[in-house]
């Protein structure tokens, strides 16, 4: 057992050092992004899937509520807790079109949708994406594993450097932690 716990802190220790060396700029981007969509006034709406839609959920939650600091509410929406919206059009039209449809209901110019997905290839984000773009939206993908079909369609990709699902996942949650930190710095 101390074998596999050590094993899983070195691999974790080791996805955040590659982090720390290649996507601070980006990371810095994303930030700006968030910052200056709230500033303006727009909405930032969350999406992924299985963990990555409580992910969403988590980073939507700190916004509307709070993160750190006791600031007013800020417009962060999940697309993944109305089961009746999801089953409606999961059922009427077809699974990847999940999110498209929100995006398409709810998004106006200069909203930011941020899609998290661990592979990149997620087919209702990348629809959600690419109807977001028709609306003048800005897309911001959290991914792994190579960025996927998210590298052609997000205007920042956050690209986590592994292709282990966990490791992938962990750097979204304190990636999207880091946004949400300099967010509350502007609040």
């Amino acid at each position: 057992m101390n074998n596999l716990i050590e094993a899983e802190l070195t691999s974790h220790r080791e996805t955040i050092d590659k982090v720390i060396g290649t996507l601070k700029p980006v990371i810095e981007k994303a930030c700006r992004l968030s910052i200056d969509t709230l500033k303006n006034g727009n909405k930032i709406l969350f999406f992924g899937n299985g963990g990555s839609a409580a992910d969403a959920q988590h980073l939507a939650a700190e916004l509307s509520g709070r993160y750190k600091k006791e600031r007013r509410g800020l417009p962060g929406i999940a697309l993944t807790t109305d089961t009746s919206v999801l089953t409606a059009i999961g059922n009427d039209y077809e699974y990847d079109y999940i999110f498209e449809r929100q995006v398409e209901a709810i998004a106006n110019a200069g909203d930011l949708l941020i899609g998290i997905s661990s592979t990149g290839n997620s087919g209702n984000i990348i629809r959600a994406f690419n109807k977001g773009k028709e609306l003048k939206c800005s897309r911001l993908g959290f991914s792994g594993k190579g960025g996927g079909k998210m590298n052609e369609c997000s205007d920042i990709n956050i690209i986590v450097p592994s292709d282990i699902t966990a490791r992938v996942q962990e750097m979204h949650i304190l990636i999207g932690h880091i946004i949400c930190q300099a967010i509350d710095n502007e609040y």
